[in-house]
């Protein structure tokens, strides 16, 4: 038992620190070659982004283990490549980014993302909820607001960390708990989407089993390094999210063996849903103009 304590020791931060371009490079390359990213979420790139960056953040608070700060740092430019793979190759979405953006217009159009739409009491309403989610959240039409989010939390998370200044002796180690917790729960859902993505589309068409195996071995190899490691080095935060990850990613691993890719009618079915819905929204955005 000791020999494998140190061999998962020894292994473990390598692979952690490799695992975003084992698990993500194949998918990246999938999407580029086929020009679609049919049946892959978006949500996923979201939940590593935020999940990475608060982490970047909570490890001045708590010091753990260096090689989990590495694989975050990695994971946010793997995750940006992806982003921008995925929205270059939107079915019916295919957007160059320019103009509109966050505060002031995504290809809504010309009114903005925050104006209000329509009149009476049905305007703002209509504004806030159009597409499904507050504000069509992660589901623009343009690139432009995308980054602009991704910039918006980074600068809050470097104006908290410069007026709090998060140390591991500070007295009050509420914000660092609390940036820590977060990002690890974010994190944690990160197979939810792309099930609900499949369980809608009965098909995994468009998910690359490279990243389910990648998830599933790292998943085996992180529940080894964190508990094999002390709270000082890895905290509980690590350990409690690492766990119900690990069972999300057997229950996509049970839609896989269930669904299987969905032969091409799953994929198929899945675009036209996706330019159904947006021939909807812009005729609906025509009638509120």
């Amino acid at each position: 038992m000791a020999i494998l304590t140190t061999l998962i020791s020894a292994f473990a931060p390598i692979f952690l620190v490799l695992s975003p371009l084992t698990s993500y490079t194949d998918q990246i390359l999938s999407i580029h070659r086929t020009r679609t990213s049919a049946g892959f979420s978006l949500d996923i790139p979201l939940i590593m982004l935020v999940a990475s960056i608060l982490k970047i953040f909570y490890w001045p608070g708590a010091r753990y283990d260096l090689s989990l700060l590495v694989q975050a740092l990695v994971m946010v430019g793997v995750q940006v490549v992806l982003l921008k793979v995925a929205l270059d190759n939107r079915g019916g979405w295919r957007g160059d980014g320019s103009g509109g953006g966050l505060l002031k217009g995504d290809g809504v159009g010309e009114k903005g993302l925050w104006a209000p739409s329509g009149t009476g009491s049905g305007r703002s309403r209509a504004g806030i909820w159009e597409g499904g989610r507050p504000f069509r959240f992660w589901r623009w039409r343009k690139q432009q607001p995308y980054w602009q989010f991704l910039l918006l939390l980074t600068t809050l998370l470097v104006t908290l960390h410069l007026l709090l200044r998060p140390t591991p002796s500070s007295p009050s180690p509420f914000y660092t708990d609390l940036i820590g917790y977060l990002g690890l729960a974010i994190e944690a859902t990160l197979p939810l989407p792309q099930m609900l993505s499949n369980y809608h589309s009965r098909s995994c068409k468009g998910f690359r089993v490279s990243v389910l195996a990648n998830w599933l071995l790292g998943d085996a190899m992180k529940m080894g390094f964190f508990f094999a490691s002390d709270s000082a080095k890895v905290p509980w935060a690590f350990k409690l999210c690492g766990c119900f990850q690990a069972i999300c990613d057997v229950g996509l691993g049970v839609q896989w063996w269930a669904y299987g890719d969905g032969g091409d009618e799953g994929l198929k079915g899945e675009e036209r849903r996706g330019n159904f819905r947006q021939e909807r929204e812009r005729e609906r955005d025509v009638r509120l103009t």
